[in-house]
This record gives C-alpha cells, sequence and structure tokens, in this order.
C-alpha cells in the first residue's frame, strides 16, 4: 500500500505541473491576442512601439554607405509608396542632398543614433552622447519635426527609453523583420515580409550591406498592396491610437 501511495503522489505532482504550465501558456496567449498597439515600456514610464493600428509602414534604415537609398527612393517613388526612413546621424551628415530628397518626396525621416552604438551594453553616459549628437547632426541639416527614434542595432534597455523620451523622441522597434541585411535571396525577402498585415512596422534597410534590398522592394510592394493595405508613416500609423505596453526587464 505505501508503495502504491508513493506512486500516485509523484503522478499527482506531474498532472499539477502539467496544468500549471498549461495555464500561463494559455494566458500568455490570450494576452497576446488582446493587445491592439503593442509597445515596450518601463512601468508607467516611456514606450517604445513596435506596432500600430491602421495602415502598413516600411521602415528604412540607413547606418552607411553610398548606392542603396537612391535606387530605394526611385522604386518607392515610382510604386508612389510613402515610407519612414531612420537615419544615423553619421550617415545624414555625409548625404544632405539625399536628406533634401526624402523629405521633398514625402517620407518621414527618424534618427538612427549617430554611431552604430549597441545602447543596451553601453552605460547611460554613452546613450545620451550619442543620442545629443544626432539630435545635433539633423538641426544643423535643418531637418525639423523629428519626433522618432530607434536604436542603432535594434537592442535597446531602461536607460534607452529614459533618454530618448528625455529628448521627446519615441522610439520605434519593428513587428516585421524582412531580414534583409542577411542578404537572404530576393524571393527569401519578399517571403519574410509576406505575413504582414494592419498594423505591422516592416523593417528593411537601405544601407549598401543589404545588397538585395531594392530588387526585393517591387515584390514586397505588391504583396501588400494585394493585401489592400494602405501605406503611411509611422507617425500616420500611430496618430489617435490606443496602446498596451510590455515592460522592459
Amino acid at each position: 500500500m505505501n508503495k502504491f501511495y508513493v506512486l500516485n503522489g509523484k503522478r499527482v505532482k506531474q498532472l499539477t505541473l502539467i496544468l500549471v504550465v498549461s495555464f500561463f501558456t494559455a494566458w500568455f496567449l490570450y494576452m497576446e491576442n488582446i493587445v491592439q498597439v503593442p509597445v515596450f515600456s518601463s512601468k508607467d514610464g516611456p514606450k517604445a512601439v513596435y506596432k500600430g493600428e491602421k495602415g502598413i509602414a516600411l521602415t528604412f534604415n540607413i547606418g552607411w554607405g553610398d548606392e542603396k537609398a537612391e535606387p530605394i527612393l526611385d522604386i518607392l517613388k515610382k510604386e508612389k509608396v510613402t515610407a519612414t526612413f531612420f537615419l544615423a546621424g553619421s550617415w545624414a551628415e555625409r548625404h544632405p542632398d539625399l536628406i533634401a530628397r526624402i523629405s521633398k518626396e514625402g517620407h518621414e525621416i527618424g534618427i538612427l543614433g549617430y554611431d552604430y552604438v549597441d545602447y543596451s551594453e553601453v552605460k547611460e553616459e554613452k546613450i545620451n552622447q550619442d543620442v545629443s549628437k544626432a539630435k545635433t547632426a539633423f538641426e544643423k541639416l535643418k531637418v525639423e519635426n523629428i519626433s522618432l527614434f530607434r536604436a542603432p542595432t535594434g537592442h535597446f534597455d531602461q536607460n534607452a527609453l529614459t533618454i530618448t523620451n528625455r529628448y521627446k523622441y519615441t522610439l520605434v522597434h519593428w513587428s516585421i523583420d524582412s531580414k534583409d541585411w542577411t542578404n537572404p535571396g530576393t524571393d527569401q525577402i519578399i517571403k519574410n515580409v509576406s505575413p504582414a498585415k494592419k498594423g505591422d512596422i516592416v523593417l528593411l534597410h537601405a544601407s549598401d550591406s543589404a545588397k538585395q534590398t531594392a530588387n526585393a522592394l517591387p515584390g514586397v510592394i505588391d504583396n501588400l498592396k494585394g493585401k489592400n493595405l494602405k501605406f503611411v508613416t509611422v507617425t500616420e500609423m500611430l496618430s489617435n491610437a490606443d496602446s498596451s505596453s510590455k515592460e522592459v526587464n
């Protein structure tokens, strides 16, 4: 009888563990589904948006290079698509003509820091220095009313949220990663973006290291147009939207 009782006790513990895991899994999936405008945030603090409510936002990071930005701008102009460009301050200083063209053709400009700094691996002083330097660079270029900021490597922590908020910037992440920077092939880039739906922010690159983005872009745009999605800037996407948050650890 004692032996039977011990085995039964183990079975009860196993069943209890399974039930607990199942409960938390179901709770997590439920919470994921009710989010409307997901953001990373500190508790009662600044927020970093990675999804919106309306339209689809194509975003292009440019940190370095001289060759890929113009072909991408040509395609966007031909397709009559508006996008948001996150530009490194160091790149912007070297390409004032392209900055002027991006603005003139109706695209939105956000800041991608100044140098290629991983904000999750440096001290607060370094983040503040990089943000300040980038802000000054765009002011000298007379690019006004910039409200969006993206961490240069995509990695950020509480310090980055606090500092960018201090400068009155909204930190923007993404919900769809094209992985174009890995140069996986034109078809694969299109496939990576294909799950995009209303409210998604798509990460693309116009730096020279992303060698296949321009070739993939017409297919990406055609695919999204086929879903009757409206192309908007990030600011247009987020205007008048309610938000929910996930706490940054």
